[in-house]
């Protein structure tokens, strides 16, 4: 199968193409660069160099690939309307990423009992609509397998060219550039999660067994970000995690990545993937942290 893939030399998008190229796919991914193009050649994709603003190359792609992933941004709906556009009608399979952070609050480190499931109504943040309005755009197209995989907390080293997640970099960059690692509040805030490998595996069966309109949760397990920080100190061998307030996060991460990536509850529950047959091989970021974080 000819797969196009969306961020294609990014954290999750490489690790998708790495994974389907295992599986025998032919693999074209978007890139924005010749720096990046030669950096996914080396991983055996073959690069198309634009942006997702070019929506005139994704329609040419999309309709040229026998499957589209779309692993970049989850808020740029130019783009989403571009594939779906390409793909309209053909009845291919196109998969979205979306972030668990749809349903992240403002807690900034305190706890939360709420827990979403993939059967609930979302009532997102305003922050966060026009990612849930891009989801939906997806899930209903007609004429289109469209399948939506929500991911949690992602950890992991790159599978494919270099790369990085989100939220356990920006710990390590700010436990680096300081000599301590910081959390926010009282860090009693908690995040499911999930390891980019089980990630890679999950889209891989999601392109082959997922049904159209097709919503699901990637996570496998939770923790609060305190002790997340905490094992990161101990990787390094620091001092103990220290509590942050609010506008001094907010000041060296910047307003989304403190609010929504650091300081939020995200607590989902997904029972879409181990329909598929998905069994995480992964259960545990501290433990990952611990025994193999460099």
């Amino acid at each position: 199968m000819k797969v196009f893939i969306t961020g294609a030399n990014g954290f999750i998008g490489g690790a998708v193409a790495s994974a389907l190229r295992a599986d025998g796919h032919k693999i074209r991914g978007l890139v924005r660069d010749q720096a990046k193009a030669d950096a996914v050649a080396a991983f055996g994709i073959e690069p198309v160099i634009g942006t997702l603003d070019d929506a005139a190359l994704l329609q040419i792609e999309a309709r040229a690939a026998d499957a589209v992933v779309n692993a970049a941004n989850s808020d740029h709906r130019g783009a989403a309307e571009a594939l779906l556009a390409g793909l309209s009608g053909s009845g291919k399979a196109f998969l979205h990423s979306s972030g668990s952070s749809i349903i992240a609050d403002q807690a900034m480190g305190e706890p939360s009992d709420r827990v979403f499931y993939e059967d609930q109504p979302l009532a997102p943040d305003a922050e966060k609509a026009g990612r849930v309005a891009i989801d939906r755009l997806v899930l209903e197209a007609s004429g289109i397998r469209s399948i939506v995989l929500c991911n949690a907390m992602i950890y992991g080293s790159a599978l494919g060219p270099p790369a990085q997640s989100v939220q356990i970099p920006a710990l390590l960059r700010q436990a680096r550039a300081s000599g301590v690692v910081r959390y926010i509040g009282r860090g009693l805030n908690r995040w499911s999660n999930v390891h980019i490998a089980d990630v890679a595996r999950l889209y891989a069966l999601a392109l082959d067994k997922a049904r159209p309109g097709t919503f699901m949760f990637v996570e496998n397990s939770e923790e609060s970000l305190g002790e997340i920080a905490r094992a990161i100190a101990a990787k390094l061998g620091l001092d103990a995690a220290q509590s942050w307030s609010a506008d001094e996060a907010i000041g060296f991460w910047g307003r989304g990545t403190a609010v929504f990536s650091l300081g939020s509850n995200s607590r989902v529950r997904g029972k879409a993937a181990a329909a598929l047959g998905w069994t995480p091989a992964h259960r545990s970021v501290t433990r990952w942290i611990a025994d193999e974080l460099v």
